[in-house]
This record gives structure tokens, sequence and C-alpha cells, in this order.
């Protein structure tokens, strides 16, 4: 019998003459025992299964700096305790900003070794956040700093005595369920008090200036990085539903890449957003493609002000497709890493100024790219 456990997860379930099976996975990170159940009587078998575990009692720093990103929250109960905001300004706590990168993913991080080297020696300024699909069950050594970064998934109550019994869901591309993960990823992220900015990563994204340059780029702007534009087309306005309208008008509809860059207090909004999502939720499906429309929509409502409609994410779309341009190992090279690097955008109301790059990041760099990223880029990056 497995020590008590705090949380399970009910990975999978099926139903047949014998009663509900269940694959249930702990969430016990020092014992992460996987186990089966079949159980006809629920109630009995998981009693007899489950060692219920003492209350345990968390100080100030537990839940301004939470050390572990595992928890028993549903979705409900995450983006309620998430959207809590301090009206006191001072902190009762030495609080250093953090960038929380939050990394959307199928499994492990693929260039993993590339991010490792981009962190090195800048602990304590920065966040991870993993979202990965739940029917991955590996793990990253003890040594990265992805390790136990991995976020809980979907969480949906089962109406059994048990409330911690949870259903896991898949993030498919184009799907709602890719917008829920992006909010699920910032309402984990904003439970660190001291997080101040937020990046979307996918597992194809990397760096293409060294920490210390991406860090005072962000916290020393002034805007948010959504990008937010009208297009006229079948791909533009041909996806907005009239039944949107009066929350949404056509006017109003906007289309943008999904790898944004916020700042804390439009985090707090997104997730504490109760008059725009469900719209999308019900109304923005098949191909409406949600991840491409809601941010960009949400934001230029109600907070164009503070936004630059641009990302920070480099991508090439220049061959047209649902998909863009997928780079490989011999396509990496110094020059092209450069290249990358020196085009210039406004910044804070200034344009022009040699500090002031479009992109901090780029995509879709493939795993086969990532012996030639570990060769060119901490030169290039001055990491």
């Amino acid at each position: 019998m497995p020590p008590a456990f705090e949380k399970l997860e009910v990975c999978n379930y099926s139903q047949d003459r014998e009663g509900l099976k269940l694959f249930i996975q702990s969430s016990n990170a020092e014992h992460g025992v996987i186990e089966f159940v079949q159980a006809s009587n629920v109630e009995h078998d998981l009693k007899e299964f489950i060692q219920p575990s003492n209350d345990v009692q968390y100080g100030i720093k537990e839940y301004i700096l939470p050390s572990n990103v595992v928890h028993d929250m549903s979705d409900e109960e995450l983006f309620w305790r998430a959207s809590m905001n301090p009206k006191i300004r001072e902190y009762p706590f030495d609080r250093v900003p953090k960038v929380a990168f939050m990394f959307l993913v199928r499994d492990l991080v693929p260039l993993a070794p590339f991010w490792e080297k981009f962190f090195t020696g800048h602990e304590g300024f920065y966040s991870i956040y993993v979202h990965s699909n739940p029917s991955f069950n590996g793990s990253d050594p003890e040594t990265s700093v992805f390790h136990r970064r991995r976020i809980p998934s979907k969480q949906q109550h089962l109406d059994l005595t048990y409330p911690t019994l949870v259903v896991m869901q898949e993030v498919e591309w184009g799907k709602f369920n890719m917008i829920e993960a992006e909010r699920r990823l910032l309402a984990n992220a904003l439970l660190d008090f001291s997080n101040q900015r937020f990046v979307l990563m996918s597992e194809s994204c990397i760096p293409i200036f060294n920490f210390s340059t991406i860090y005072s780029y962000l916290m020393n702007s002034t805007q948010s990085y959504v990008m937010a534009y009208d297009l006229d087309s079948a791909a533009g306005r041909g996806r907005y539903s009239i039944h949107m309208s009066p929350t949404i008008t056509l006017q109003q509809w906007r289309k943008g890449s999904q790898w944004f860059e916020m700042d804390r207090e439009l985090a707090l909004e997104v997730v504490s957003d109760r008059m725009y999502f469900p719209v999308f939720q019900v109304l923005c499906k098949g191909s409406c493609y949600a991840d491409e429309h809601y941010l960009p929509t949400f934001v230029s409502i109600k907070f164009w002000k503070k936004n630059s409609n641009r990302s920070l994410t480099w991508v090439d779309w220049s061959k047209g497709g649902q998909h863009p341009t997928k780079y490989v190992r011999t396509e990496v090279t110094k020059a092209f890493l450069e290249k990358l690097r020196n085009k210039k955008c406004e910044y804070n109301g200034k344009f022009g100024n040699h500090t002031n790059p479009c992109f901090l990041f780029a995509r879709k760099f493939l795993p086969s790219s990532l012996t030639r990223l570990m060769r060119f880029g901490p030169s290039v990056m001055y990491m």
C-alpha cells in the first residue's frame, strides 16, 4: 500500500459490467506511484486505497511564493485564486520581479539544453511552467530547470465522494482547448506574486538574446505584446459569427499570433474574463481557430492603449499554408541567428534605437536544430 496521497488524478476511465475502471496517477512528487484501481464500488475501494493525509499549515511564504506547481485545485478554483489582486501595493517581503516562461508542449521540452544554457546564472529572476499532454508520464532530470515544473492539466471534478478525483484533457492544435491551456498557464503563473511578466512559448521556440537583455527589455517595457490586426478576408473577418454580437461586433474582431507576452495587470484581466471568454467558448469552434482570435480581440477591445499590437516571437509565414516554416539543423547558421536579431521596432514610444529589437524569441526550430543552436547560439547571444 503506498503512503498517504494529497492528490490523485484520474487520467483515464472506462465503464464495463465489472464497474468503473480508473487509471489513477499520484502527484506525490516523492513517490510518484502509479496504480490501477478497478472498482464496482468506487467509494468503498478508494477508501481502502487512500489514506487521508493530514492538513498542512502554510505561512505567507508558501502563499505568495509557491514552491511547488502541483496542486489539487479545479480550473474553477484555480482561476478564482489566481484572480486575487492585493490592493496594498507594498509587499510584505523582498519582491524581486520575475519573468514567467510558460511552455505549451506535447511532452518534454525538446530544446531544453539550449534553454538550460539561457537560464544558467539567473536563478531567482524567472519562473518556469510547463503544460504538456496528460498522457505523457515522463519527467525531466532532477538537475534540469524543467524538473517538476509541469502544471496540472484540465481538471473537472467527477461526481464521486472524493472531489480531488479529476479527468485530464488533451490539448489539440486549432481547438478551443488550446485557449484553455494558455489561460491555465497564466493562472498557475499568477499564483506566484513575484511574477511580473508572462511569456507563452511553444516547444519549438528559442530565445535569440541572452537572459539579461530579455529581462531588461520586458521589465522596462510600458506595454504588453499581443499581436492584433483587422484582416478583411476569410481567414480574418470570415471567421466571425454574427451571433457574437452585441458582446463582440465585426468591427471589434481581431486576428493575431497566439504567442504573447504581457504584464501582470493584463494577465489578471485574462484569467478573470467572464464576458468574452464564454462567447468564444460557445461560438468559436472548428475553423474559427480561437487561439488566433480570443486574446487579440479581447485585448483590442479593453486594453488597446497598453498593447503594442505585435508579437515578440519571430516566425516565417512567407511560404504560406496553415503552418509557418520549420527550421532543421542545416538551416541554423550564425548569420541566420544574427539576422533574426537585427530588425528594430518602436519601444516605449521610441523607434530605431539599437537596444530596441523587434523580436526576443523565434520559432519553429525542430529538435534536429539543437546541435547547431548549442554551437552558434552562445556566441551570437553572448550567453
